[in-house]
């Protein structure tokens, strides 16, 4: 994995395209306790927390449908109850348990200071997306948020990616994704774009090394050296 500056210097503007969910905030502890909670409202206990946690990443549908699964609850409870159950909680428990990484606030100023052009790109569905990075105080440092139901497709399909471009105005070419699962990865190399893992985050049960990433950081505080400057 190279380390080298990854973007065209022909670029006159570029963009970093960020993942929320194990990239910039710890947010299994609010996801886990919501889960916990809808499982409770059926009738069962707790699943495990890396159970639940390597859930994350594929949109809520599928959290909450393979946490029926793991449960034993899938030809008990109808996937709409599931929904509405975990939504119910999810609500209560956005923001609450969970917490920034370290250096994400710090590397997001430095990289607004460099004039890049900054968008979250998550899987997470807008009505908890937005409220977390207001809570957060992460929505300051962002131009465009595009949430897993702004559009139809979400990663790994590319065209998160490609919409966040458009919006922001950027080709794809002079852009970049952080993320942190194999869900970034394939949605970047769909688009075409580099794609920087951070080795903190849900990476899935191969571990961030396993990732075919052009860099794996360990801070957002690395980011600024791995971009050409102006």
């Amino acid at each position: 994995m190279s380390a080298q500056p990854v973007l065209s210097p022909q670029a006159r503007t570029r963009a970093v395209l960020i993942d929320l969910d194990g990239t910039m905030v710890h947010t299994a502890p609010d996801i886990v306790e919501a889960a916990s909670r809808m499982l409770a409202d059926f009738g069962r206990a707790p699943l495990p927390f890396d159970t639940v946690s390597s859930f994350i990443g594929k949109g809520v549908p599928n959290l909450v449908r393979r946490t029926l699964e793991a449960a034993a609850l899938d030809r008990q409870v109808a996937m709409s109850d599931g929904l509405a159950t975990f939504h119910r909680h999810y609500e209560q428990t956005n923001g609450k348990h969970g917490h920034v990484f370290a250096h994400v606030a710090a590397g997001l100023g430095e990289l607004r200071q460099l004039g890049y052009r900054l968008a979250c790109v998550t899987n997470k569905p807008e009505a908890l997306a937005a409220p977390l990075l207001l809570m957060t105080g992460l929505a300051d440092h962002l131009d465009l948020l595009v949430a897993g139901d702004s559009i139809e497709r979400m990663k790994p399909d590319p065209e998160p990616l490609l919409h966040a471009c458009r919006l922001l105005g950027v080709d794809v070419e002079c852009s970049v994704l952080v993320g942190d699962s194999p869900v970034d990865v394939s949605a970047a190399r769909a688009a075409g774009m580099p794609v920087f893992i951070v080795s903190y985050g849900y990476g899935g049960p191969d571990g961030p090394e396993a990732l075919q990433c052009d860099a794996l950081i360990d801070s957002f505080a690395k980011l600024p050296a791995l971009l050409l400057p102006h």
